[in-house]
């Protein structure tokens, strides 16, 4: 490794109890959605969340732009819209819900682990990058490209911080969002709604077609001749169904779908599995994201979590949805580490310190690797 890298490595030691202190001030905001006000397109609690990431981002040095409280972000060399590198986490939260031991928004630390909202998802992992571009500003190191670290207020429902962002900035040349898993995440599958209704009101008929179709069905989507699947994204899957009385019964649900299909297919196939009487609409659809997994971000960030962990960081594909769906040029990386899975949006969501620690140092190699 690199002389100047283990410097880096050493200044994200020298400033973690900072970084920790100061994750456990954000997570106490509940940055829940509430109904928008003038200054506050998600409600005041993102807005507060932004408004005090963006005044610790400049106690830490950085120039900031607030971005209509939509978004915001802190950056790290001269501004240049035609040529930075990003790095997109969101400040907004899911509720909390029931079943906490700790009260969800306290930032509480029981054996080295912090529980609270937002703490995993996503709070904590973009405040870990955050000081890891404050290590190497710390370090005096310059990179060629600006870095960007930015802000979303509503990743959570609907993406609409991120399109606006883009309205006025033009997106990064590169970069990622610390909101998904380790290693880096080369591919996310497409995800589409679709709704079914009865065109007849046929209240017997449409509770056949959800017995036989859903409730008695895998969630392949095989009865719906949609089970498509491919090497490197696997088998579809078809989830979170509800039940609607549009006038007419219907029934929506998402489907997962790996690249090796369209959402044109998916409507096509349920319109012919399940007949005349019935009209498949597609309601909303993200299109599939890849990255070759030789190009230079893929393969940069494959070689810094392997330096700072040791694992094997072989580039995978995720089910989820990040940014990255959004905001052309990123892909998902970290900050949950292999066998971590079901902590965000759960009671109890937790990140312990050393993990914490450990991804800044990932994200300020990376972030360095990406810019110099």
């Amino acid at each position: 490794m690199e002389k100047i890298e283990n410097e880096i490595l050493s200044k994200v030691d020298e400033i973690s109890q900072q970084m920790i202190a100061s994750i456990q001030d954000i997570v106490k905001i509940k940055s829940v959605r509430e109904e928008s006000l003038p200054d506050a397109p998600f409600g005041k609690g993102p807005k507060q969340a932004l408004d005090a990431v963006l005044a610790l981002a400049n106690e830490l040095g950085f120039t900031t732009t607030n971005v209509d409280n939509y978004a915001g972000f802190a950056s790290y060399g001269e501004i240049n819209d035609e040529d930075y590198v990003g790095i997109m986490g969101h400040l907004d939260v899911v509720p909390e819900g029931t079943g906490w031991k700790h009260a969800p928004y306290s930032g509480y630390i029981e054996d080295d682990v912090i529980y609270s909202r937002g703490v995993l998802d996503n709070k904590g992992p973009i405040l870990s990058c955050l000081f890891a571009l404050y290590a190497l500003k710390q370090l005096g190191i310059k990179l060629k490209h600006e870095v960007r670290i930015i802000f979303g207020c509503n990743e959570e429902t609907g993406f609409a911080d991120v399109k606006y962002y883009l309205s006025k900035h033009k997106p990064p040349k590169m970069g990622f969002t610390p909101d998904c898993k380790y290693p880096v995440v080369y591919g996310e599958r497409g995800r589409a709604v679709v709704k079914i209704s009865n065109k007849t009101a046929n209240l017997q008929a449409f509770f056949n077609l959800v017995n036989t179709y859903i409730l008695n069905a895998k969630n392949n989507g095989e009865r719906l001749g949609i089970d498509f699947t491919d090497e490197e994204f696997g088998l579809l899957e078809v989830r979170n169904y509800q039940l609607l009385n549009d006038n007419k019964p219907a029934v929506q649900f998402s489907v997962s779908y790996p690249a090796s299909c369209t959402p044109q297919q998916i409507i096509e196939n349920i319109q012919n599995a399940v007949g005349c009487d019935y009209c498949v609409e597609l309601i909303d659809n993200y299109n599939p994201v890849k990255f070759e997994k030789d190009c230079f971000l893929v393969k940069t960030l494959v070689d810094t979590y392997e330096k700072v962990t040791g694992n094997d960081g072989t580039p995978v594909t995720t089910t989820g949805g990040t940014y990255a769906k959004m905001m052309p040029n990123i892909v998902p990386f970290g900050p949950s580490f292999p066998g971590q899975k079901g902590i965000g949006h759960q009671p109890n969501e937790w990140m312990t310190v050393p993990d914490l620690i450990t991804n800044a140092k990932i994200y300020a190699l990376s972030i360095y690797q990406l810019a110099k």
